[in-house]
């Protein structure tokens, strides 16, 4: 399917692997011009940008851009250079964030809380701020934030994740409220139990406590802890990825203020 977004320019946050990585690669394959950023530049962002780059078959550009978004003066610095090298974006992927402090409520500390606000929702805001005016300067945008199952079906040891996720689906729905006359769609999607160097992590930790190996952690892990996954099985980021690409589109242009689940079935509720 052709997007019809040859030439765009897309900023994708957390795209040295996963499903901001895989997202970049189908965009590329549309002729978008791709910024992949991550907090940490290096040799794991180099790669992905040799990815990105081998599946890409025009002249769009690709390139990279460390940033620290927990820190707002990181996200205005990437803006600016972004700003000034494209002339601003008319796609963001935000796919940024980070599991934080998992333990029992009582247990949880401000300081835990604190951390993960600041990646997993203040992340999001921070890009929206800086990223939002670029898009009406180019009267064209589309924004998509990664919530997660957990934000309908929380698990009880990751309280301040839940929240994140909860408050992502409403501040993407706030936008989509605020900002959609001006030819911008904001909507997100909620993946669950995706392979992702977070979900990877929590397999090798199952996989030390049970002394079992990866793929038995993985099978332990949908029976005893997502035993309403109906397929029984990992995603993989190309199945969220797809519908991402699809999002970015000119297909999608009356899909705005949505949450798309991507769960495999893992969410019980018809209504979730």
């Amino acid at each position: 399917m052709d997007l019809k977004i040859k030439g765009k320019t897309a900023l994708i946050t957390g795209a040295d692997s996963g499903i901001g990585l895989e997202t970049a690669k189908f965009l590329a394959r549309a002729g978008v011009n791709i910024i992949l950023s991550d907090k940490d530049g290096g040799e794991e962002l180099d790669e992905a940008k040799r990815i990105v780059e081998a599946e890409s078959n025009d002249n769009n550009k690709i390139v990279t851009i460390a940033a620290d978004l927990s820190k707002n003066e990181g996200v205005l610095k990437m803006a600016k250079q972004i700003d000034d090298d494209f002339g601003g974006v008319h796609i963001v992927f935000h796919s940024a964030g980070a599991r934080g402090a998992a333990d029992d409520f009582l247990n949880l500390t401000d300081d835990d809380w604190m951390k993960t606000i600041e990646i997993d929702l203040l992340g999001a805001v921070r890009v929206a701020r800086a990223f939002i005016p670029q898009m009406q300067k180019n009267n064209w945008g589309r924004m998509i934030m990664v919530a997660s199952e957990n934000a309908f079906q929380p698990y009880e040891n990751e309280s301040p994740y839940n929240a994140c996720k909860a408050a992502i689906v409403n501040l993407s729905k706030c936008l989509s409220r605020s900002y959609s006359k001006e030819n911008m769609l904001f909507n997100c999607i909620s993946p669950a139990f995706v392979k992702t160097p977070m979900t990877e992590a929590m397999m090798e930790e199952v996989a030390e406590e049970q002394n079992l190996s990866i793929e038995e952690a993985e099978a332990w892990f949908v029976k005893n802890k997502r035993p309403h996954i109906a397929m029984e099985r990992r995603g993989k980021p190309e199945e969220v990825a797809s519908t991402v690409a699809f999002l970015c589109s000119e297909h999608a242009s009356y899909i705005n203020g949505s949450n798309i689940r991507i769960d495999g079935g893992a969410v019980e509720s018809a209504f979730g």
